[in-house]
């Protein structure tokens, strides 16, 4: 596998910032001439690009690029602005799901258009057919949402440990109520994120239920826990809060129109599986995978080699 990293002029300009940049990660395979499908990843709240690639000595067996590059294709990862070794602007609150889908549907724009046109590497060919899927973690996975469905620049989308039923039980009775009209409470979003999250950069601090939630107890591997916490970053409270919300993207996830993958974990915070894709009337196909005994963060589970498996069926049958 090789590795190359990169630094991407934004799109997007911030009042009072300076020049804004994306950070990325490029993971070839082996036999990267053969490669047709770059998966482009976006990680969860919290974390950082670093999700899809969790280190541990001696084996790889943890890290979503290892895996899915020995499987044959190229996988790119993007730092969220804000988090990671994007920039970093001084008003958190200005990140909004909207900005952060434009900054990164940029960043996808420009990876893709190096790889096609042979300018990521000296020695590295055009691959001009190329085509991308994208893969998003939670949070992650509802910006992989939102982005696709103004940018439609992916063939297929794959959705982890996401549903648009939100996380009702920690939203403030009065914007549950207000939930059912979203173009309200998008208009009101940076307010109520502001209400809950009194930082721009707020640090999630684990507690035992929360531990419970992402990792499944002690079903998680010790290693790939210690291992998470190298991706582990603030989280932006704006898209956080959206996330949060019932129906968060409802209305986006109902414009998909192409293939999607739903990989949902047993003991997962997306509620009941059965009913997350329900939300993708537009997809011509909808595909669900529950993973036995994974927790949230998926990859610390043993299950995770399922879901390496299972995603790579998908992308490969992807029209």
């Amino acid at each position: 596998m090789r590795v190359i990293d990169l630094v991407i002029p934004s799109n997007v300009r911030l009042d009072g910032e300076p020049a804004l940049h994306s950070a990325a990660t490029v993971f070839l395979p082996a036999d990267h001439d053969s490669a047709s499908t770059a998966l482009v990843c976006l990680a969860g709240g919290n974390m950082n690009r670093r999700y899809f690639d969790l280190q541990t000595e001696g084996d790889d067996s943890f890290s979503f690029a290892a895996q899915m590059t020995a499987r044959g294709f190229i996988v790119v990862t993007i730092d969220h602005l804000g988090l990671g070794d994007s920039s970093r602007p001084q008003d958190g609150y200005a990140l909004t799901p909207d900005v952060l889908a434009r900054a990164n549907a940029h960043a996808t724009a420009d990876v893709l258009a190096r790889l096609r046109e042979g300018r990521l590497a000296p020695d590295l060919p055009p691959m001009p057919a190329l085509r991308s899927l994208g893969v998003g973690h939670s949070m992650g996975a509802m910006l992989t949402t939102l982005q696709q469905a103004q940018a439609r620049r992916h063939a297929g989308i794959a959705l982890l440990g996401f549903s648009t039923r939100g996380l009702p039980k920690f939203v403030p009775e009065d914007v549950r109520v207000l939930a059912s009209d979203p173009v309200a409470v998008r208009a009101r979003l940076v307010e109520f994120a502001r209400r809950l999250f009194v930082v721009p950069y707020p640090r999630i601090r684990s507690s035992g239920g929360n531990n419970a939630e992402l990792y499944g107890s002690d079903a998680a591997d010790p290693r790939g826990v210690a291992a998470l916490k190298a991706a582990t970053d603030s989280l932006l409270p704006v898209p956080a809060f959206l996330s949060m919300i019932p129906g968060n993207v409802a209305l986006e996830a109902a414009q998909i129109d192409v293939p999607v993958f739903l990989g949902l974990g047993e003991r997962d915070m997306a509620g009941p599986p059965a009913e997350a894709p329900r939300a993708f009337t537009a997809s011509p196909q909808v595909r669900l995978e529950v993973f036995a005994g994974a927790g949230h963060s998926h990859f610390l589970f043993a299950s995770r080699v399922d879901l390496f498996d299972r995603l790579a069926e998908w992308a490969r049958s992807t029209p």
